[in-house]
């Protein structure tokens, strides 16, 4: 029997829906939360995603500041811009958008923004907070992909999970998440990698099976256990003649393999990247109701 395809453009519809609500209780307080996105550069899949990011905050009444910048900003400008959100108190989260033109320090520019604003999960405060446990603003992708699990009626908690892939945006923020103990995790987690040996062997023998390894069909149908839980994070092009622009986007599973074997599986597009943004609307919302003193 084919698998369960977890919708995560309708999870992620139900998600903002709930946001919405819950923002217009808080204006009837007068409060009004406010996220800042930085984007430099013409990057095609950044501007499409700073865009997306835009029109999610006007349709859950949250107030947007959406700022582009030249490839060529110079650092201390962004900085700058950085620093003026900081003290802006219509401002409760602010995102840089990456990949940042290749001259600007990454980390730099990222640590700037003060961890109440971090609403991306991925300052040092934010990051360490979420290895100790503590309440925290959680990185917006892997947060994602617990939501999608749990509305989905997937049982985390106890169960034997196999991530593919080990990077600081999905692989070891996720890892974290699922181990801790909490409504989120209490999960057995395994993290594999390109120098894993018999990945076969591990991936087989998960209840969930998470890959985030930037190739396409890294996962085929003889890796996955019966019945088993599959989230494909990862987005790749390939040729396509018959697209009209000459390419269609798929994951790192085998989906037309795997959809026959796994109980429920991810589509790409349409699985987890409609919960990031929700995610981080979510994050923003959680800013603004502690800057409000409405959250500890």
């Amino acid at each position: 029997m084919a698998a369960v395809i977890i919708d995560g453009k309708q999870i992620a519809a139900q998600m903002r829906s709930e946001l919405k609500a819950e923002v217009e209780k808080l204006k009837q307080k007068g409060i009004v939360p406010g996220l800042a996105v930085i984007l430099a550069g013409n990057d095609p899949a950044s501007v499409s995603y700073v865009t997306g990011k835009h029109k999610a905050c006007q349709e859950t009444g949250i107030y947007s500041d959406d700022t582009r910048l030249p490839a060529d900003t110079g650092r201390e400008k962004l900085l700058r811009l950085i620093e003026k959100f900081n003290n802006d108190k219509r401002i409760h989260g602010i995102l840089v958008q990456l990949p940042l033109p290749p001259y600007l320090k990454e980390q730099e520019i990222l640590f700037t923004i003060r961890p109440d604003k971090d609403v991306d999960g991925i300052h040092p405060v934010s990051v360490g907070k979420m290895v100790a446990g503590e309440d925290t603003f959680l990185p917006c992708t892997p947060h994602g992909v617990i939501e999608l699990l749990l509305r989905s009626g997937v049982k985390i908690d106890g169960a034997d999970v196999v991530i593919v892939g080990r990077s600081n945006i999905v692989g070891k923020p996720l890892a974290n998440m699922l181990i801790q103990k909490s409504k989120l995790g209490n999960a057995t987690v395994t993290v594999c990698h390109t120098h894993t040996k018999d990945l076969a062997k591990h991936t087989r023998r998960a209840d969930i099976l998470i890959v985030a390894a930037g190739r396409a069909k890294t996962i085929t149908a003889d890796m996955v256990k019966d019945g088993a839980a599959v989230i494909d994070v990862g987005v790749n092009r390939i040729e396509d003649k018959t697209k009209k622009a000459g390419f269609r986007l798929v994951g790192d599973v085998d989906f037309e393999q795997v959809k026959e074997k796994a109980g429920l599986i991810t589509p790409v597009p349409g699985g987890v990247g409609p919960m990031t943004i929700t995610m981080l609307l979510c994050n923003t919302v959680k800013a603004a109701k502690r800057s409000a003193g409405l959250l500890a």
